[in-house]
C-alpha cells in the first residue's frame, strides 16, 4: 500500500497528530476541518452558515493540494453541535456540489467539537470520479 501524506498551507495545520488528508491510489481520505482560519488558526466567529463555509473551503483547499476538486468527492460526514443547524448548513452544502450527483453523506449530532465548532466535514474523495 502506497500511502501519500496530502498537506496545505492554504488549509489549517493540523491541531493534533494527524495529517489533513491521506491519498492512497485515486482514493483521498480527508481529516475533519472546522471553521478555522487558515492564517490564524482561530475559530472564526458566526453562526453555523459562516462556519460551514469555512470548513468547506478549508476540505476544498487540501483537495485542491491532492489534485482533486469537489466533483471528485463520493461520500461526506458532516458533525453537527445542534442538529437544529441541519437546515442552515444543507443551504451552504449545496452551494459547493453538484445538485445532479450530490455525494453520499451522513449527519450525525455530537455533544462538541474542537476549539467549539459548531460544524465539522470531512470527506472522502476518488480523484477518477469525475472523469
Amino acid at each position: 500500500m502506497n500511502k501519500q501524506r496530502i498537506h496545505s498551507d492554504h488549509a489549517p495545520a493540523a491541531i493534533g497528530p494527524y495529517s489533513q488528508a491521506i491519498q492512497i491510489g485515486d482514493t483521498i481520505y480527508t481529516a475533519g476541518q472546522v471553521a478555522l482560519n487558515p492564517e490564524t488558526g482561530q475559530l472564526i466567529e458566526g453562526d453555523v452558515r459562516e462556519q460551514a463555509r469555512r470548513a468547506l473551503e478549508n476540505l476544498r483547499s487540501v483537495l485542491s493540494a491532492a489534485g482533486a476538486s469537489f466533483t471528485d468527492v463520493v461520500k461526506t460526514t458532516v458533525f453537527l453541535v445542534d442538529m437544529v443547524d441541519f437546515t442552515a448548513l444543507n443551504e451552504v452544502y449545496g452551494e459547493y456540489f453538484d445538485a445532479e450527483m450530490p455525494p453520499a453523506r451522513s449527519t450525525v449530532a455530537v455533544a462538541g467539537l474542537p476549539r467549539g465548532a459548531r460544524v465539522e466535514i470531512e470527506c472522502i474523495a476518488v480523484k477518477a470520479a469525475s472523469g
